[in-house]
């Protein structure tokens, strides 16, 4: 008799999970999942646009406050250009390829000598904006920066804000170099398609 009390609590104990999981589905209208659908409209996700920006990069290396700080230099290099140095930057985005030109956001991220045999960069930086309805809002950008080419092309991954689920390229072209200094102003035209 004991035994068929032990079974029979068992059995209610059973019945009662198995019951109550379905009414958590069905009150939730789901189960819960690792993933899920979701409607891309409910995320503001409408019509992709296109914008271009045309800016200028002022990278200071030189002087009292530089924008760009070596903050890695490799123990045992002896190539010549720098391999495996990493500097970090906050250079100002200008609309002119003056250095006082009007201010519209920071390059922030850092960039690596990457190359064994030339002067080819690992960029990974954010365009932080702070203009107009761009304000607080942010461009990605990562890759490979040969800088003696003319003209370097470098994709855009992502994005904050406006740029949301942005993708795109830039384009950029030295505008300015000081052999001595070392400073430098780099236009960059920017394609971004975002929401």
């Amino acid at each position: 008799m004991a035994k068929t009390l032990q079974i029979s609590a068992l059995f209610f104990t059973i019945f009662s999970v198995f019951i109550s999981q379905l009414l958590l589905i069905a009150i939730e209208g789901k189960e819960h999942k690792f993933g899920r659908n979701l409607s891309p409209t409910k995320l503001g996700l409408r019509k992709e646009k296109l914008t271009h920006f045309r800016l200028y990069w002022q990278d200071i290396v030189s002087g009292p406050k530089p924008t760009a700080l070596v903050v890695v230099r490799p123990p045992h290099n002896k190539s010549s250009n720098g391999f495996g140095t990493v500097a970090m930057i906050d250079d100002a985005l200008t609309i002119g390829p003056e250095l006082n030109s009007k201010l519209v956001g920071r390059a922030q991220g850092l960039f690596a000598l990457a190359s064994q045999t030339e002067v080819g960069l690992l960029m990974a930086m954010n365009f932080a904006f702070i203009e107009g309805k761009y304000n607080g809002s942010t461009i990605s950008i990562l890759g490979r920066n040969k800088v003696f080419s003319q003209v370097r092309e470098m994709p855009i991954i992502g994005g904050t804000g406006i740029f949301r689920f942005a993708k795109g390229y830039v384009l950029a072209r030295t505008h300015a170099f000081d052999i001595k200094s070392g400073d430098a102003t780099v236009e960059y035209n920017v394609y971004v398609i975002h929401y």
